[in-house]
């Protein structure tokens, strides 16, 4: 029998809100037996690492109505039946020419509201709805091939970060919840998706530059499995990665964890759980709190990029983006 619902109280700046959450005993992470509820909680314990994660941004939506074992619901669109204090953000699908209303998160009880209707996992986009076709932030993904070790994912984000700090850029990491890393970075919004996913390409190169055991080929069947994908293709438009704080849908509920350079050697991906990371938020706090104000200027990226067009053709840049 499905268990009574039970009401959750959200504290935000407007005052209170009431979220009423169906079903709350469900188990929706089968490795320690976490239910619904539990995932309420732990992003109630996470609330403004979330919301800042993001604030303001279209967001995709990944469902699970059943738990992480059944079904998976990518949702664009805001599900049907959300209170009038739900925020959205309209965006366009020029190769389907239609509009959809995605969710916009101003405040935590949005993220809760989501989560009872089955959300797990949050996508944003890499641009805030004042201008959706100008992303504010560049995001670097560290992807593992099949036969790669965590082993080289650490030391790959230590090539990552001295790049970004002979540029003067501030990355704020995290692992992804799954086998990789990311490394954000906010830059202004000056450049469509198309100039920033060419800065993020130059920058994948300098780093391929820098260790073998990197590659930019854009083709999967091309890459050494033992390899490390720069995947320079995340600043696409439309392309989404799980934000900070995000959980992941897999049976240890594993989450998209925000981490110190000074850990990268001394963590795992299976470290940051629903488990662990509600008092790790209360020691640490948010660690991508302040982002917002090491904005970084991409132009020495486009001219490495102009560079690398001149000096010779890309050893693959993959198809154009939208493609």
């Amino acid at each position: 029998m499905a268990s009574e619902a039970v009401e959750v109280e959200v504290p935000g700046e407007g005052g209170v809100r009431v979220v009423r959450v169906t079903n709350p005993d469900r188990v929706y992470f089968p490795a320690r037996g976490e239910t619904k509820l539990d995932l309420v909680e732990y992003y109630l314990s996470v609330g403004d690492g979330i919301v800042n994660a993001l604030f303001e941004r279209p967001c995709m939506l990944h469902r699970f109505p059943t738990g992480v074992s059944g079904e998976k619901v990518h949702q664009k669109r805001l599900p049907k039946g959300a209170p009038d204090w739900m925020e959205t953000v309209e965006v366009f699908f020029p190769r389907w020419k239609r509009t959809a209303d995605e969710l916009c998160v101003t405040e935590l009880a949005q993220v809760v509201w989501a989560v009872q209707m089955s959300t797990v996992e949050f996508h944003p986009w890499n641009s805030r709805r004042a201008d959706t076709e100008k992303p504010d932030e560049w995001r670097i993904d560290l992807d593992p091939g099949p036969a790669c070790p965590w082993s080289t994912v650490q030391q790959v984000a230590h090539v990552a970060h001295e790049v970004l700090e002979e540029l003067g850029a501030t990355g704020y990491p995290k692992t992804s919840g799954g086998n990789g890393l990311h490394v954000y970075v906010r830059i202004a919004p000056d450049h469509g998706f198309q100039e920033v996913r060419r800065a993020a390409l130059a920058f994948a190169r300098e780093v391929e530059r820098r260790s073998d055991d990197v590659t930019t080929t854009w083709w999967r069947k091309d890459r050494d499995p033992a390899q490390l994908f720069v995947d320079y293709n995340q600043n696409t438009r439309d392309h989404t990665i799980a934000a900070a704080y995000s959980v992941r849908g897999n049976p240890e509920a594993t989450v998209s964890a925000p981490i110190r350079w000074d850990e990268v050697d001394d963590c795992t991906p299976g470290d940051f759980t629903i488990a662990t990371m509600p008092g790790r938020y209360a020691e640490l706090g948010d660690l991508h709190h302040d982002i917002d104000e090491h904005v970084f200027d991409i132009a020495p990226l486009l001219a490495w990029a102009d560079r690398d067009d001149r000096d010779g053709p890309p050893q693959d840049g993959g198809p154009p983006p939208g493609e």
